[in-house]
Parts: structure tokens; sequence; C-alpha cells
């Protein structure tokens, strides 16, 4: 598999990342093991997860299998934390909570060090240079090897990477973002990736697949094994089942039959080759939904049918941005 460059850095991904968000909730060892394996046997390398994840247990199933099944040096490893189950408060980014929250992934992990550790979300109680701040302790005693964000909205994502860059070689620099982008959630192409781009930050996309909704299987209803059918995950899913979304998915299928591939290989290409991204996250429930993703490797749309998902899919930005001097 293709290796990427994650933002301005000198870390070398692979174009395709393996979440681990079901992992210890929906995924068993066994499942995880054989997900493991052919994404190793792709010549994948980056696998995403969270201490938060199944409640810790994502972190455990990947040090489980790390080194027994596939050796630590052909993985870069990355989690977040700043996430907390508080009824009273769904982020903490304060210096503290991040620290001993590396901690805990590094013992559940079996690791000194992870390759790559994000901040989950911006905590708007706690100074964002003091959240910054763990980020480079977690890098300069060596727990972290580099770092990131993610769900930064722009002008957050702006703030906390130009604040690291003004004291270059004193404070780590921002590698990358993570933020859900597809055809079906082009939001970030507003602020985000704008802000990604001239700051030499990496942009992982999380459910590039618009979460399953790309692969075209809920078109004629919502299958009994799909995320949309469980109770934990249907009120992700139900928000991309729209007339609008239908439209895009019609699109996504009507390409796929003109090149003789699938939907879900035309989907993740096109947001693997947008501008500013490095590898789209995915997500699957077996190991043969992850080959299936996997197979884009040999994929690259022609131009006239990226044309035409652009259009189909294009989102409806008005002031600041609509261009007044054409009206």
């Amino acid at each position: 598999m293709e290796q990427r460059h994650l933002g301005r850095t000198g870390l070398r991904v692979s174009r395709i990342g393996l979440g681990t968000l079901t992992w210890g909730r929906d995924t068993g060892e066994e499942a995880a093991a054989e997900q493991v394996k052919t994404f190793w046997e792709a010549g994948g390398t980056l696998v995403d997860t969270a201490d938060v994840y199944g409640g810790g247990e994502a972190e455990y199933l990947l040090g489980r299998l790390v080194g027994g099944l596939v050796p630590r040096r052909d993985l870069v490893i990355a989690t977040k934390a700043g996430s907390v189950r508080d009824p009273d408060r769904r982020f903490d980014g304060s210096r503290g909570h991040l620290l001993a929250a590396l901690d805990d992934s590094l013992d559940r992990l079996g690791t000194d060090y992870v390759d790559l550790w994000q901040v989950h979300a911006f905590d708007p109680v706690t100074p964002v240079e003091e959240t910054l701040q763990a980020l480079d302790l977690a890098v300069s005693s060596g727990r972290a090897r580099y770092a990131g964000v993610a769900g930064f909205c722009g002008w957050q994502l702006a703030k906390a990477a130009t604040w690291q860059l003004a004291a270059a070689g004193v404070r780590t620099r921002i590698a990358s973002t993570q933020m859900e982008y597809s055809l079906l959630q082009r939001g970030v192409e507003r602020e985000v990736l704008p802000a990604a781009l001239d700051l030499g930050v990496g942009l992982l996309p999380s459910s590039p697949l618009g979460r399953g909704v790309l692969t075209g299987k809920y078109r004629e209803g919502t299958p009994a094994d799909s995320r949309g059918a469980s109770p934990a995950l249907s009120a992700l899913v139900e928000p991309y089942l729209d007339e609008a979304a239908a439209g895009i998915v019609d699109a996504v299928v009507t390409a796929a039959q003109g090149l003789a591939v699938t939907p879900l290989q035309v989907a993740l290409a096109w947001v693997r080759d947008r501008p500013g991204v490095v590898a789209p996250i995915v997500g699957a429930r077996t190991s043969a939904q992850l080959a299936a993703a996997l197979s884009v490797e040999e994929l690259s749309l022609p131009e006239e049918i990226c044309r035409a998902l652009d259009d189909v899919s294009a989102p409806e930005h008005r002031y600041p941005d609509q261009d007044w001097s054409t009206l």
C-alpha cells in the first residue's frame, strides 16, 4: 500500500487507516485479529483507536495483538484522549487528565510509546495552551512520537497549529487533524481543510463511507446486520438516509457501474485522493469488509467522474464564502 507523509512531518503512514471504534463492543478478539492480519498483509500501517473506544477495550485488544500477531515496528499506532464519561462534562483537555489518560493508554496497549497521540476534542473551559502543553510533554518524554487533534473546527485548529508553530523547536508541531469527511459530509472543506493545508496539518477523515451509507446497502431498506439496525449506532446512520443523501448515493452507484467496481471503492477513492487528505480511517465489522475497502488501492477515479461526484455532492456555502461580486 502507498505510504504518505502525515502533514508536514517525517512520519509516513498507509493511505488507508484501520479504525477500531467497535472493538471490545461489537468486535471481539478473534474478529479484531483477523482485521489486523488482513490490514498488515495488505501493507497497511496506521491503526486508529482511542481511550474511550469500547470503554478502553479497543486499546486492550490492540495491545494483545501487537507483537504476537504483528510486529510493533510495522504499525503506526494512533490513539486519542480527552473524551470523558461525565454527565456534566463531555471533554477534558486539562494537562493532568490528558497525561494520566496517555499513561493508561500505554498500559492497555502494552507499549512504551504511541506513534501519534491526538486530543480527542476541543475543551472550551481549558486554556488551549494548557492542552497543547500536554502534547509537548508527551512528545518530549518519548511517550508519543507525533501529536495531533481531532474534532477541532477551523478556528480552533488554526489557533492550535499556529500556537505550536510560534515556538518551533520548543513546541511540537500539530501533525494531524481527524474529522468526518465523505461525499455525504463535506463540511470540513469550508474552514478546517483550508486551515490544515495552509498550516501543514494532515487530514485523517473518519467515516469516509458516510457511516456505511455510501456502500449502497441502505438503498432498499436497513439490513438487519448493519449499523443502521444497531440500537447503539442507528442514530449515527439515520441523518444520512434522507432524500439528498439518496441522490448522492445513486450517483456513486452509477459511477461504480460505469467503472465496473463497487460503490464502496468509488466513495473511498474519492475521499482518499482529495487535497490535504492523508489516510481515511475505515472501520469494518468483518475482515471481509475490510478487504473490500483495501481493494481500492489499485483504483484512481477518472477526472470526469470526480467532477461529477463533486457537483452532485457540493455543499451549499453562502455568506461569507459566496462571491457577491458576481451577483
